[in-house]
């Protein structure tokens, strides 16, 4: 069973960037691929790979759903705005699998 990475911080804060107003949350294959994004990314150093689920997904999304976008890092070493957009529905059956 493969898992999908997001960062988080030991307060329970996720890691996302402001993209036109929507959080833009940043998705990773592996837990190796999101530790070096956060090698990369200053910003991220006081956050660690999580592995997702439907539980913390219903915690990432808030009620009512619509303000937060997933996109998938498939570089590690590129910008975390580059990568593939996933929509919520794809991100439920994801981390459901």
């Amino acid at each position: 069973m493969s898992h999908i990475y997001a960062m988080r911080r030991a307060n329970g804060d996720w890691f996302a960037s402001d993209d036109r107003g929507r959080f833009l949350v940043p998705i990773f294959h592996s837990s190796g691929d999101a530790m070096i994004a956060r090698s990369r990314n200053t910003e991220m150093l006081l956050f660690k790979p999580v592995a997702l689920d439907a539980h913390l997904l219903k915690q990432l999304v808030p009620v009512g759903g619509g303000e937060v976008d997933f996109r998938m890092v498939s570089d590690p070493i590129a910008k975390l705005n580059q990568g593939s957009l996933v929509e919520l529905t794809q991100m439920a059956s994801l981390v459901a699998s």
